[in-house]
């Protein structure tokens, strides 16, 4: 007896398989029969930086980059003669540089502290001998700064004693004594001593002044002439040396 399928039923591998899964043609297959679809081709990278920009945005960046250095040159140079020390440019240029350093840019600093010295500072020093018949002999003033000089001066190895040593000792002087030559406190007492021993130890190496005898005293100075400005600048220099003249001393 021969079963027959209801009018309108599908078998049921029917409803689960596609035509195409049927063993017909798939979708790839179809594409190919129907002809190939275009292929997208990804764009080429574009080059990165500023070439990569189109040409009106090149030309405002670089006016822009061009703009912003500019600037800043302009803000370290006017920060740069603010902190330096007192020239010819900056005093020529004082109200602009102030204008644009105060209030926001201004600076608490100096280029140099302390700012370098703008004058020539030689010590001298001279001795009163006691000579063999009993006699005082003033020597001349020897310029020990000069003789210095004259020693480190085409030397390829300086000593530091003679680059410092009796530079140094002045300026502890100075700066522990008032206009009056009186000592402030132990360091004052400190750096008399401390330049008495280089004086005489200076006039007693080559003979104080030639003549023959034992040094009894010392007296020493210092001859300060400025730096004189540029031949360019329109600045006045008083170059005439002044002199600062301690007392006598007892060896």
């Amino acid at each position: 007896m021969v079963r027959r399928r209801p009018v309108g039923c599908q078998p049921l591998w029917s409803t689960l398989w596609t035509p195409d899964d049927r063993g017909g043609m798939d979708s790839n297959e179809r594409e190919r029969a129907e002809g190939a679809l275009p292929v997208d081709v990804p764009p080429s990278p574009r080059a990165p930086g500023i070439a990569g920009l189109s040409t009106p945005y090149r030309v405002v960046t670089a006016l822009a980059l061009g703009a912003v250095a500019v600037a800043a040159c302009w803000h370290l140079a006017l920060v740069f003669l603010h902190v330096a020390p007192s020239n010819t440019l900056s005093k020529r240029h004082a109200g602009m540089i102030d204008g644009w350093i105060y209030p926001e840019f201004e600076q608490n600093w100096k280029l140099f502290a302390p700012n370098p010295l703008q004058q020539n500072i030689a010590v001298e020093a001279r001795a009163q001998v006691r000579t063999d018949d009993d006699r005082l002999v003033t020597g001349a003033w020897r310029d020990l700064s000069a003789e210095d000089g004259a020693a480190i001066r085409h030397s390829l190895l300086p000593s530091h004693t003679e680059q410092n040593e009796l530079r140094r000792a002045w300026d502890f002087y100075t700066g522990s004594h008032d206009e009056d030559e009186k000592p402030s406190g132990e360091r004052g007492r400190l750096s008399e001593e401390y330049l008495r021993r280089i004086a005489v130890d200076r006039l007693t190496a080559h003979g104080a002044d030639g003549a023959d005898g034992r040094v009894v005293r010392i007296q020493l100075r210092s001859a300060t002439r400025a730096v004189p400005a540029p031949a360019w600048s329109t600045e006045r220099t008083d170059t005439q040396t002044y002199y600062r003249e301690l007392p006598w001393w007892t060896v």
